[in-house]
C-alpha cells in the first residue's frame, strides 16, 4: 500500500512509488525487471488486496467524521484528546476564537518573556545582573537598566495595543448570531456556542460563522454567491453549489431538523481551495469538494438565504488555520550584521581578558604594595583580574548597541511606507498604489541579481480578445477582402442578427459568419458549440442580459466569442446546460465534468445530447491533445501548420477535440468515475487515472488564437533592469515557438542574439559531465580547479528551453518501470550496500547535472523557460538559488505563481534530490528571496502571497531602482556609521585604563554613558538611514549601471566593517590623548588644576558629541531641514541635559544618582577646555574631509577622461512579437497572444552610454 502522498511533490514524484516502499534496483533495465518473475507481486493478488483495502471503513486521507444535529456524537471517548496530565479536551474544537496573546494576568510575564528570547535582550539582561554584584561592577545598574526598559517598553506597549485590539475582535466576532437548528427548530444562537454537526440558516449579508457543507439556498439549483475578500483579496463574487439531492430534499425547516447525514473528510488544514470529503445520505454516498464548501471569514451575497452543516468549527476552520505564526524572511544584510555582532562580542572578550590579565600584573607589580589602595578585601591578583574581567565586560558592553535592531526596524518601517507613498507607483486606474506587504526585506531589493517573471498578467494586460481560429484545417479570422485593405476601411462584421450579441468582439471574417449561418460544414457549428458548453463558467442576468462569470480570463473570452458567434451559453444546473444554437434553445445532460489543472492541461466536459447521444468534448494544449488524438485525423498536419502562424503572431492557442462515446463505455467508465469521485484516499490521483480512460481516439476540431497585449512600459523596463546587470528568466507554458517572440518583444532578445535551444546544449553538457569524470581521479586529493566557462568570452546569447527538457535532463525521470510495479527486494548486506551506493552516485550525477545546467544558463544573457507547470518553475527559481548563491525575485500575478512568490521559511537552501527529498521536508525553501505580486486579472492570490504588490510590471524598475538601491545604501551608511560611533565611544574606557591600573573605571559620567545611544546620538543616523539618496530617483532610472553596489556588496561588507571600526578606535585614541595631553601639566585662569577626572570626562563627552554628529554631517549627501535640525539638536540637547544634570538642584533630591556637581559650569567657563574640544573634534574631522574631497577629485578626472571617449549609438531594430504562457485557474488553459512594441528612442542610448559609464565609475 502506497504511503501518503504529498500536496508538494515534483511531477517526478508522481509517477514513481516511494523507494522506501517499494524498493527496486536503480542499476536495473526494464527487461531485467521482467525477467524477476518470483519477486514480483501476483496481478490477482495486488487486485485483491487493492479491493480489500477500498473496503475499509475509514481510510488515512479521511479520518474527520461528522454526524448532523447529533452532538452527542463528536463528545464520543474516543474523540477525546489527553491536553495536560489528565486533562481531556474534544477533537473538536468549539466556535469560539481566541486570536489574543495575553490577559491580564498573563501579560506582564509572557511579554518579558517572549522579548527576552531574543539575544540582545537577553544579552543585556545577563549585564544587568553582573552589574547588580557590588564586586566586580564600577557602573551604575541605571547605565543599562533605562536603555533596556525604554527597549522592552516600546515593545510592550504596542504589543499591549495590539492585543486589547484583538480582545475586542474577539469578543464581537464570537458574539455574532446566526440561526442553529435546536431541539427541531431554528434559534438565534451566539457564533461562540455553534458546534460541529451543527444545521445553521444563513440570509443575505451575514458572514459565514464556520467552515460549512452547503445544504441548499434561495436560489434556483441551491447555487450561492459569496465574497472570499478576508480570505484571499478578491471582492468579485464566486458561486458554490449544493449537492442536487440535499437541494431537493433539505429546503424546509422540518427536513432540515431530521437531517441524518454522516459525512467523512480530510482533516483540518489550511488549503483554502481543496476540500475532498463523502456525504453518506439514504444509503447512497455523494462525493464533496471545494465548490460545496462554504468557509468562515466570506460573506454570503445576491443570496436571500442558505442552509449549511458545520463541518469544521474556530480553530479547525481554514482561515484560523492560515493564521499561524509568521515565519520572515531575512535578508542577505541580517545574516552578515549578525556575524559581525558575534565578530564585536568576541573582540569585547578578548578586550576584556587582556585587560584582567593587565589589572593582575599591576596588582601583582604596583597595587599589592600601595598602602592607600587597600579597600579591605584581600583578593590575590588573579582572583582581582577574574572580577575586573567582568567589570570590563560590563563598561565595554556598549560596543554591542542595544538599539541597533530597533534602529534598523524603524528605518524599515519608513521605507515601507515610502514605498506605499509613491505616487509614481500608484495605478489611478484601479486606484491601486504600491505596497510593502513585508517590512524586512527592503534593502535586499538593491541587490537583486535574478528575476524570474510569469507572463500572462504580469507582462501583459491579461484582457483575452478572440482573434482567430483554425476549423477542419482552415484558418478564420484574417481580413478577406483586399480592396478595403487598399482604401484602408476594414469593416467588422455586423452581429445584428444575433439577439445574444454582446457588441464586444470585433472581428473581421465575414466569411466565417456566412459559414456559421449556412451550416454548409458541420464541423464550423461543432466548433463554436464546444466553446459554448465546455467551461466551468456561471451565468447570471443582470437587466435582462448575460453576465458571465469565469474562472479566467481565457475562459470567459472563448465563452463569449461563441455568444457572438451564434452560440450562446444560458444556463446550468449541477446536471444540465442550455445553450441557444443560432436561436435554438437546447438543453444538455451533463455527464461529467473532467476539470483542468496545470498537470493536465486541458480540461473535458460529457453530455448526452437531447437525441440520446453521448460526446466528449475536450479543449487543452495542443501538446496534451495531440498525444490523444485518433491515427485518422485528415487535419493534424494543417492544424499544427495554424497553430504555428498563430504562435508566429503571438497568439495565444488551444486545441478543440471531441469523441463519441458509447452507451455501454461510458457506463462501465462511469462506474470508475464515481468510484474514483468518492475515494477517501489519492482521490485526485485516482480521478486523473480515470480521465486517462475517457480522453483517448479523440477527434481534432481546430484550435483558438486569443490576442493578449503587452502592458505599457514593458520593454522599456526589461531593458533597464537588463543594463542594471539584472538577469531576467520569463517562465512561460506557451510553445516554444512563441517563447522566442516574447523574448524579441520584451527585449530580452535582440536581432545579434545568438539563440540555443535545449537541443542544442545537451552536447554541451554532456561533454561536461564527461570531463568532470574524467577529473575525479586526477583531482581527488587537490582543491578542484575552476570550472572553464560553457561558451567562449563576447556575444551576445539566450536560453530557450521547455519544461519537457528539464524533466529529462535535470530529473533522468525513469522509463524502466512498466504497467505493473515489478519489485525486488536486496537479500543480503552487500546487495544493500551496492544499491545505497548507486543510489548515491545517481544522485551526486543528478546535483551536478543541475549545477552545469545552471552554470550554463547563467552565462547567457536571457533565458526562456517554455512549457513549464506551476511546479517546475519554483524548481527553476531553487536552482538558481542554491547553485549560485544569487538573490533572486520572482514576479507573477496568478495562482499558478505562488509556489515561486510566495513566503518561505528560510534563506538558505539544502542540496537535495529532486525525485524524492522534495517530499520530505516541508522547509525547504523553493521560493525566490523575494517575491513581487501583481494586481491583475487573476485575483489577488499572488497579492496575498508576495511580499511587495503593485499593479503594472513597469513599477519593478522604481521598486529596485529607486527604492531598492536606496534602502540599500541607506541601510549600509547607518550600520557603518553606528559601528564607528559605538567604538568611538566605548574604546575610550580602553585607552583610559592604561592610566587607572586596569581597574575597570568608566572614563564618562553614568548618566552621559546611559543616554549616549538613546538620546545624543541616535537621531541623525537614524534619519541618514531614512532620508539620505546619493542621486535623485530620475538620475537613479537614467543610470542603471549605479544598481551594482548592491550586488557585489560594495557598500557593506568585512572590509567596510573594520575599515569602521579601525575608524572608531583612531577616533576613540584621539578623543582621549589630546585632552589627556592637554590637561597633563596644565593651570587654569584660576590658578587651579582643571585636570580633575569630573572635567576630563565632561570634555571627552562634549568632544564626542560634536565630533560623531558632524561625522554624520559629512557622511549626509542629501540634506534636508530634518537633517540639520537633528545633528544640532542633538549637540544643543547634549549641553542642556547636561548643566540639568550637574545642577545642585537635582544633586539634593538624589545625592547618590548625580555626582557631578557643577562639573558643566565650572569646566565649561575655562576657554583652555573649550580649545581643547575645538582640536580634538578638528583633528578627527578634518582628515575625513581631506579624503573625501580627494576622492571627489579623483573621480571626477576619471569620469571626465571617460566621457571624451563616449560616442552616441543609434537604436537597433527589434522584432515585433512574443508569447505567452498557461496560467493555473478553475480552467485557465496555456495559449499565446501578441502585441506591438515601441522602438527605443535615441535618447534611450544616449542613457544606455551613459550608464556604462557610470558603471566603470562605481566598479572603480
Amino acid at each position: 500500500m502506497n504511503t501518503e502522498r504529498d500536496s508538494e511533490t515534483t511531477f517526478e514524484e508522481d509517477s514513481q512509488p516511494n523507494d522506501e516502499v517499494v524498493p527496486y534496483s536503480d542499476d536495473e533495465t526494464e527487461d531485467e525487471l521482467e525477467d524477476q518473475g518470483p519477486a514480483v507481486e501476483p496481478e490477482q493478488n495486488r487486485v485483491n488486496r487493492e479491493a480489500e483495502e477500498n473496503r475499509e471503513p475509514f481510510r488515512k486521507d479521511c479520518t474527520w467524521q461528522v454526524k448532523a444535529n447529533d452532538r452527542s456524537f463528536h463528545e464520543q471517548p474516543h474523540f477525546m484528546n489527553t491536553k495536560f496530565f489528565c486533562i481531556k479536551e474534544s477533537k473538536y474544537a468549539n466556535n469560539a476564537i481566541k486570536t489574543y496573546k495575553y490577559n491580564v494576568i498573563t501579560f506582564l510575564p509572557m511579554n518579558l518573556f517572549e522579548q527576552f528570547k531574543r539575544a540582545a535582550n537577553f544579552y543585556f539582561l545577563i549585564l544587568l545582573i553582573l552589574q547588580s554584584i557590588p564586586q566586580i561592577t564600577t557602573l551604575a545598574w541605571y547605565t543599562t537598566l533605562v536603555p533596556l526598559l525604554i527597549v522592552l517598553g516600546i515593545t510592550a506597549i504596542k504589543d499591549l495595543v495590539d492585543d486589547v485590539a484583538r480582545h475586542k475582535m474577539d469578543n464581537k466576532i464570537n458574539n455574532r448570531t446566526c440561526e442553529v437548528i435546536k431541539d427541531g427548530r431554528f434559534k438565534i444562537a451566539k457564533w461562540k456556542e455553534i458546534q460541529v454537526g451543527d444545521v445553521i440558516r444563513l440570509k443575505k449579508n451575514d458572514f459565514i460563522p464556520a467552515d460549512i457543507l452547503l445544504l441548499s439556498s434561495s436560489e434556483p439549483n441551491s447555487l450561492c454567491y459569496v465574497e472570499t475578500a478576508e480570505l484571499d483579496g478578491e471582492t468579485n463574487l464566486k458561486f458554490k453549489m449544493a449537492l442536487e439531492i440535499t437541494h431537493q430534499y433539505l429546503q424546509r425547516e422540518n427536513s432540515l431538523a431530521t437531517f441524518d447525514g454522516f459525512i467523512e473528510c480530510e482533516e483540518p488544514n489550511n488549503r483554502l481551495d481543496k476540500f475532498i470529503g463523502t456525504l453518506f445520505w439514504r444509503n447512497t454516498s455523494f462525493p464533496l469538494d471545494a465548490d460545496k464548501i462554504l468557509l468562515r471569514g466570506c460573506v454570503m451575497r445576491n443570496t436571500d438565504f442558505c442552509h449549511g452543516l458545520v463541518i469544521f468549527a474556530g480553530a479547525d476552520t481554514k482561515i484560523m488555520k492560515n493564521s499561524g505564526k509568521t515565519r520572515f524572511k531575512r535578508t542577505k544584510i541580517d545574516y552578515l550584521m549578525n556575524y559581525m555582532v558575534y565578530t564585536i562580542i568576541i573582540v569585547l572578550i578578548l578586550l576584556s581578558a587582556g585587560l584582567a590579565i593587565g589589572h593582575a600584573y599591576w596588582e601583582a607589580q604596583v597595587g599589592n604594595y600601595s598602602w592607600y589602595l587597600y579597600d579591605g578585601e584581600d583578593y590575590t591578583p588573579s582572583y582581582s583580574g577574574f572580577l575586573n574581567f567582568w567589570g570590563y565586560i560590563i563598561i565595554l558592553n556598549t560596543l554591542v548597541p542595544i538599539s541597533l535592531y530597533v534602529s534598523v526596524e524603524v528605518i524599515r518601517l519608513g521605507q515601507s511606507y515610502f514605498i506605499n507613498w509613491d505616487l509614481q507607483m500608484y495605478y489611478s486606474e484601479k486606484d491601486t498604489p504600491a505596497k510593502a506587504r513585508t517590512t524586512t526585506l527592503n534593502e535586499q531589493l538593491g541587490q537583486i541579481h535574478y528575476i524570474f517573471s510569469d507572463k500572462t498578467g504580469t507582462l501583459t494586460q491579461n484582457i483575452m480578445t478572440f482573434k482567430k481560429c483554425c476549423i477542419n484545417g482552415q484558418i478564420y479570422g484574417d481580413h478577406r477582402d483586399a480592396s478595403q485593405h487598399n482604401h484602408g476601411k476594414i469593416e467588422q462584421v455586423d452581429f445584428s442578427w444575433n439577439t445574444f450579441a454582446d457588441g464586444k468582439l470585433a472581428f473581421y471574417d465575414h466569411y466565417l459568419i456566412e459559414q456559421i449561418q449556412s451550416g454548409k460544414e458541420p464541423e464550423v457549428r461543432q466548433f463554436f458549440f464546444l466553446l459554448a458548453v465546455c467551461h466551468t463558467v456561471m451565468v447570471d442576468r443582470i437587466d435582462g442580459q448575460l453576465n458571465y462569470q469565469a474562472a479566467s480570463p481565457d475562459e470567459g473570452a472563448l465563452v463569449s466569442a461563441a455568444r457572438n458567434l451564434g452560440f450562446a451559453f444560458l444556463a446550468r444546473t449541477q446536471n444540465t446546460i442550455t445553450i441557444s444554437e443560432m436561436g435554438t434553445e437546447r438543453t444538455y445532460n451533463v455527464l461529467a465534468i473532467l476539470d483542468f489543472n496545470s498537470d493536465r492541461k486541458r480540461m473535458s466536459i460529457i453530455v448526452r445530447t437531447p437525441e440520446g447521444n453521448i460526446r466528449l468534448y475536450c479543449k487543452g494544449a495542443d501538446t496534451v491533445i495531440y498525444e490523444r488524438l485518433h491515427q485518422m485525423n485528415p487535419t493534424k498536419q494543417e492544424t499544427q501548420d495554424a497553430l504555428d502562424i498563430f504562435a508566429s503572431e503571438t497568439l495565444r492557442t488551444l486545441c478543440l477535440c471531441y469523441k463519441e462515446i458509447e452507451e455501454r463505455e461510458f457506463e462501465e467508465w462511469n462506474k470508475k468515475f464515481m468510484a474514483a469521485s468518492v475515494a477517501s484516499t489519492n482521490r485526485d490521483e485516482a480521478l486523473d487515472k480515470v480521465y486517462e480512460e475517457i480522453e483517448k481516439d479523440l477527434i481534432l476540431l481546430g484550435a483558438t488564437a486569443i490576442e493578449d497585449k503587452l502592458q505599457d512600459g514593458v520593454p522599456e523596463t526589461i531593458s533597464k533592469l537588463a543594463k542594471a546587470d539584472i538577469k531576467i528568466w520569463v517562465l512561460t507554458g506557451d510553445k516554444k515557438e512563441t517563447a522566442e517572440n516574447i523574448g524579441f518583444a520584451c527585449e530580452l532578445l535582440t536581432e545579434d542574439t545568438t539563440i540555443c535551444y535545449g537541443e542544442d546544449i545537451n552536447a554541451l553538457l554532456q561533454t561536461r559531465m564527461e570531463d568532470q569524470r574524467n577529473r575525479v581521479g586526477v583531482y581527488a586529493k587537490f582543491v578542484p580547479p575552476v570550472p572553464e566557462p560553457f561558451f567562449p568570452p563576447g556575444g551576445n546569447r539566450a536560453l530557450i528551453i521547455t519544461g519537457s527538457w528539464l524533466n529529462e535532463i535535470l530529473l533522468e525521470k525513469k522509463t524502466k518501470r512498466s504497467k505493473i510495479l515489478k519489485l525486488k527486494f536486496p537479500r543480503t548486506e552487500e546487495e544493500r550496500r551496492m544499491r545505497t551506493q548507486s543510489k548515491r552516485r545517481l544522485e551526486a550525477k543528478k546535483e551536478q547535472q543541475q549545477k552545469n545546467f545552471v552554470d550554463l544558463a547563467c552565462e547567457c544573457s536571457a533565458v526562456i523557460c517554455c512549457r513549464v507547470t506551476p511546479k517546475q518553475k519554483a524548481m527553476v527559481v531553487d536552482l538558481v538559488k542554491r547553485y549560485k548563491k544569487a538573490i533572486t525575485l520572482a514576479i507573477g500575478d496568478g495562482a499558478n505563481d505562488v509556489n515561486m512568490i510566495k513566503n518561505a521559511y528560510g534563506l538558505v537552501g539544502v542540496v537535495f534530490s529532486w525525485s524524492k527529498t522534495l517530499r520530505m521536508n516541508k522547509q525547504h525553501e523553493r521560493a525566490a528571496h523575494i517575491g513581487v505580486g501583481i494586481s491583475g486579472q487573476e485575483g489577488m492570490q499572488a497579492v496575498m502571497s508576495s511580499d511587495y504588490s503593485f499593479a503594472q510590471f513597469r513599477y519593478l524598475q522604481r521598486l529596485l531602482l529607486v527604492h531598492g538601491r536606496w534602502s540599500y545604501i541607506r541601510m549600509c551608511k547607518f550600520l557603518r556609521y553606528f559601528f564607528y560611533k559605538n567604538f568611538a565611544f566605548t574604546l575610550v574606557h580602553f585607552w583610559y585604563s592604561f592610566f587607572n591600573g586596569y581597574s575597570a573605571q568608566t572614563a564618562y559620567e553614568d548618566w552621559f554613558i546611559t543616554l549616549y545611544n538613546v538620546l545624543y546620538s541616535s537621531l541623525p543616523v537614524l534619519l541618514v538611514g531614512l532620508l539620505d539618496q546619493d542621486v535623485s530617483d530620475k538620475l537613479s532610472l537614467r543610470f542603471p549601471g549605479l544598481y551594482v553596489v548592491g550586488q557585489r556588496d560594495l557598500l557593506f561588507n568585512y572590509k567596510r566593517f573594520f575599515v569602521s571600526l579601525l575608524h572608531g578606535v583612531l577616533t576613540s585614541m584621539i578623543l582621549f590623548f589630546i585632552p589627556f595631553g592637554a590637561y597633563l601639566q596644565t593651570v587654569g585662569q584660576d590658578g587651579e588644576a582643571p585636570s580633575d577626572y569630573q572635567s576630563f570626562a565632561v570634555t571627552i563627552a562634549s568632544a564626542l558629541i560634536i565630533t560623531v554628529n558632524f561625522q554624520i554631517g559629512l557622511d549626509t549627501s542629501y540634506w534636508t531641514f530634518v537633517n540639520a535640525f537633528s545633528i544640532f539638536g542633538s549637540i544643543a540637547l547634549y549641553f542642556g541635559i547636561m548643566f540639568d544634570l550637574h545642577s545642585a538642584g537635582i544633586h539634593v533630591l538624589f545625592p547618590s544618582a548625580f555626582q557631578f556637581t557643577g562639573t558643566a559650569s565650572n569646566a565649561l567657563r575655562q576657554p583652555y577646555i573649550w580649545l581643547t574640544i575645538i582640536l580634538t573634534a578638528a583633528v578627527c574631522l578634518l582628515p575625513v574631509v581631506a579624503i573625501q574631497k580627494h576622492r571627489k577629485r579623483l573621480k571626477a578626472e576619471e569620469q571626465w577622461q571617460r566621457r571624451q571617449s563616449a560616442f552616441r549609438r543609434g537604436a537597433s531594430s527589434r522584432r515585433s512579437a512574443y508569447a505567452f504562457s498557461h496560467q493555473r485557474g478553475y480552467a485557465d488553459l496555456i495559449s499565446s497572444g501578441r502585441s506591438i512594441r515601441k522602438k527605443r528612442s535615441p535618447l534611450d542610448a544616449i542613457i544606455a552610454d551613459g550608464t556604462a559609464e557610470y558603471r566603470r565609475t562605481v566598479e572603480s
